[in-house]
């Protein structure tokens, strides 16, 4: 932990040196919230977000904030160790062009819907869900899609000296769906309520007494359900793809982390429900991903289950810039070169792409030296080639 602030009703806790001044401002609307337990924990890799800053960790008591969990509900990342040591560049090139013909990419999504078997297991009646019941047909072309933004499909060597396949995705249009549903659900209900929270400071909560309140949690596992099953498709078709280029390869276990959810947990003695928001669960001992930017190395890590942040961890590089920033500032041909000097096979054409190159994330190494309290590094990834959403 790098510092404590106690200037507010609640103490927030910070993982890095330097916040922007949007996201601290965000942090101290936490900290204040009269339903907030203990303190807010700020990862390293915090920025801006809506009401929340993406990479804080909130504990509520007795409420649930649609809008410290996000809108790409389970938005996560899997890792899968193979048994290649090496890969040669032309592999990488097949794999990449058979990966994007099997996987749509960006807001593209599957020409026929899926298998419904795939789909998760709703806890209740499916017409109990509103939004997923609603949306359940079109969420069958989501499955096993990419999307776009900071979403990426990557195949890295690792510093054990094995071929690591990685993916990071959410839960697509249906997340959203959810989300924006129950946030504007929440405002409703507070404005006729006479919440005390101000409504600029985009925190609008729901009772876990209330019915939506429990509705949202329900919907919001299922969506965190489905995310982790778009993921697998996606993994199970990578997979695929490597076995029809260099054969044979062999797959461990998949490890699989979301980092945008709210969960019931015990922590200082007390049930609370924490809002992980861009954060990742770090309790001991268990295996987590922290991915850098494109070019830049992840890593996989193993929790130390530390108390301060609610056994969390930071869940990337975090962005240093806006999307619209990025493609002013950064020099093409300097990102560009960037990634050629180091061998990996990219998609940056253009400016357009500039708002995913490594210059608009902080350095991940920072990152990790900044949450050395919170994580042990396992294993060090390079990427070789990289798709982006």
């Amino acid at each position: 932990m790098k510092k404590v602030i106690v200037t507010e009703k609640q103490p927030i806790k910070l993982w890095l040196d330097d916040i922007e001044s949007g996201a601290f401002e965000q942090a101290k609307n936490l900290a204040n919230l009269p339903f907030l337990f203990q303190h807010v924990a700020i990862m390293p890799d915090a920025h801006l977000g809506y009401g929340m800053p993406i990479g804080g960790v909130m504990a509520a008591e007795e409420v649930v904030v649609p809008n410290a969990v996000g809108v790409d509900i389970g938005c996560g990342m899997c890792a899968v160790r193979t048994s290649l040591t090496t890969i040669s560049t032309e592999q990488l090139k097949q794999v990449l062009a058979e990966i994007r013909r099997t996987v749509p990419l960006g807001f593209n999504h599957q020409k026929k819907k899926q298998d419904p078997r795939l789909m998760p297991k709703a806890e209740v009646v499916l017409n109990d869900l509103p939004v997923i019941a609603r949306e359940y047909q079109a969420a069958l072309t989501q499955l096993g899609t990419l999307g776009g933004g900071n979403h990426f499909i990557e195949i890295q060597k690792g510093d054990d000296g094995r071929i690591w396949l990685m993916v990071h995705s959410g839960s697509r249009n249906l997340g959203f769906k959810v989300a924006n549903y129950y946030n504007h659900l929440a405002m409703d209900l507070n404005r006729q309520w006479g919440s005390s929270i101000p409504k600029s400071w985009q925190l609008a909560f729901l009772p876990l007494t209330h019915v939506a309140g429990q509705t949202y949690l329900q919907e919001m596992r299922y969506c965190v359900d489905f995310a982790f099953a778009n993921r697998k498709m996606m993994m199970e078709r990578i997979k695929d793809t490597l076995l029809s280029v260099v054969p044979p390869v062999f797959f461990e276990p998949m490890i699989n982390i979301a980092h945008n959810y709210a969960a019931m947990e015990l922590h200082f003695g007390k049930n609370v429900l924490v809002h992980r928001k861009g954060a990742t669960r770090a309790q001991a001992g268990e295996i987590g991903i922290v991915p850098g930017s494109q070019g830049s190395p992840s890593y996989i890590v193993k929790g130390k289950g530390n108390p301060e942040s609610f056994e969390s961890c930071a869940h990337g590089a975090g962005r240093k810039m806006g999307r619209k920033q990025a493609q002013r500032q950064l020099n093409l041909e300097q990102e560009k070169k960037r990634l050629d000097d180091q061998g990996i096979i990219h998609a940056v054409r253009s400016t357009g792409d500039l708002d995913e190159a490594a210059g608009a994330y902080k350095n991940i190494d920072e990152v990790l030296d900044n949450q050395l309290d919170l994580v042990e590094v396992l294993v060090a990834l390079r990427p070789l080639a990289v798709i982006k959403g």
